[in-house]
């Protein structure tokens, strides 16, 4: 296997799907691939994330954030439609159970207000039952253009786009190693035109002009395998869900989330209904000793080590250690979880519950342990750097905002790289 491509997109997740579809729409003359080292697309964050479509209502005002999440839903509706790809707008609740998370409350609805998210409501106490029969609290933002679809299914669409319009899939394809290709190798004409060669765990290489990498859990890699920056570093985190016994799934109609804990870049413990009609709960959030471990104990002595010998990741543990502890905590015996739960749903026991499925999410941290809130793309410097764009940062809203991120990322590649 040898091919000459223009663009190379590293990593098949809904971001690189996304962005390649994209791409390949605007630049149809051109020839492009995507690379994955799986042997489907949407096999990790992609395949195991929670299904909300988010309307973009927690992101501070002007973030790329906040205003990718707005456009990326109404996109991805739209997508939907036009696809026919099945969705339900079921509408999310953010509930305050005590009276002191009021200001924080109105806050976020303000806040929701600054980014344009359509239709938000503060409602009270009665308004709640009505929505949410089972559900207390004394006031809440109703979000209704909140909705849930099976992200893996869109991802999957994206790719037969790609695909359709002549884009390549690579499966199976573990990326490890870029380089420029050393002119006279290969009679020089290919060597100038195709400089980049990209070469997979097998020993196979694709030459191509350029690069994108949407790698999630491995975008650190990836870019340290180029030639640029190690930081921001990811840090995975595992987030465990619950999930409702079927016979008790009458009790959540919608989205129920608390209102989030400033000092903390999880939402905290919510109700998600899912397109196949069950109900997930959680995530928690704890440390993964494993990039991809999805298992309680999965554990990677490289990824594990990577974690622990990183000082940003001590700073982050030493000044939430109590938190963390909980957390731990949390994900060993469901009553801690189920006692997080009550609060909204005084009805649910224990005994209503199963442990559910997991999703590792790639926390990007810099050196002094903060944990990156945006997206971050960024490009390296010398020759190959020059011909490499990253995506080192897709944390949540990304998949509601591919569609988004993509358009973002195509301006980019155009400008950078003179397509």
């Amino acid at each position: 296997l040898c091919s000459t491509f223009d663009v190379a997109v590293v990593g098949a997740g809904i971001v690189g799907l996304a962005s390649a579809r994209e791409l390949i729409q605007r630049h149809p003359a051109l020839a492009f691939a995507v690379l994955e080292k799986e042997m489907e697309p949407a096999h990790h964050q992609s395949g195991h994330n929670s299904g909300v479509i988010h309307s973009g209502i927690y992101y501070t005002p002007g973030s790329l954030k906040a205003k990718l999440c707005v456009q990326g839903a109404a996109l991805c509706y739209e997508y939907c439609d036009q696809k026919g790809i099945p969705y339900k707008q079921c509408g999310k609740l953010i509930v305050a159970v005590e009276q002191e998370e009021i200001p924080r409350l109105k806050a976020l609805y303000e806040r929701g207000l600054q980014n344009n998210v359509r239709g938000l409501k503060l409602i009270g106490a009665k308004e709640i039952q009505e929505k949410e029969p089972f559900c207390r609290g004394v006031m809440a933002i109703d979000s209704p253009y909140t909705g849930i679809v099976d992200y893996k299914q869109v991802a999957q669409s994206y790719a037969e786009d790609f695909q359709a319009a002549g884009g390549t899939v690579l499966t199976d394809f573990e990326v490890t190693n870029m380089e420029m290709a050393r002119e006279s190798s290969s009679g020089s004409e290919d060597g100038l035109k195709y400089p980049v060669v990209v070469r997979n765990l097998k020993g196979e290489e694709i030459r191509c002009r350029h690069v994108v990498t949407c790698a999630g859990l491995y975008s650190d890699r990836l870019s340290e395998i180029s030639g640029c920056s190690p930081e921001p570093r990811i840090v995975p985190f595992r987030g465990d869900y619950l999930v409702l016994k079927p016979e008790k799934c009458y009790m959540v109609k919608g989205n129920i989330y608390p209102v989030p804990d400033p000092r903390f870049p999880f939402l905290g413990f919510h109700f998600t209904p899912r397109m196949d009609g069950s109900v997930w709960l959680g995530p928690n959030a704890v440390l993964a000793f494993k990039r991809e471990g999805y298992k309680l104990f999965d554990f990677s002595a490289g990824d594990f080590l990577d974690a622990v010998t990183y000082s940003g990741l001590w700073k982050l543990v030493l000044r939430n250690l109590s938190y963390g502890l909980n957390e731990m905590y949390r994900a060993c015996f469901l009553s801690a979880q189920v006692k997080q739960l009550q609060k909204f749903i005084p009805e649910v026991t224990v005994n209503d519950v199963l442990r559910g499925p997991s999703g590792v999410r790639a926390q990007a941290m810099d050196g002094d342990g903060n944990l990156l809130d945006d997206f971050v793309f960024d490009g390296g410097s010398g020759d190959i750097g020059s011909r490499i764009l990253h995506v080192r940062n897709a944390p949540s809203p990304a998949a509601t905002s591919s569609l988004a991120i993509a358009k973002m990322i195509a301006d980019e590649v155009k400008q950078r790289f003179e397509l």
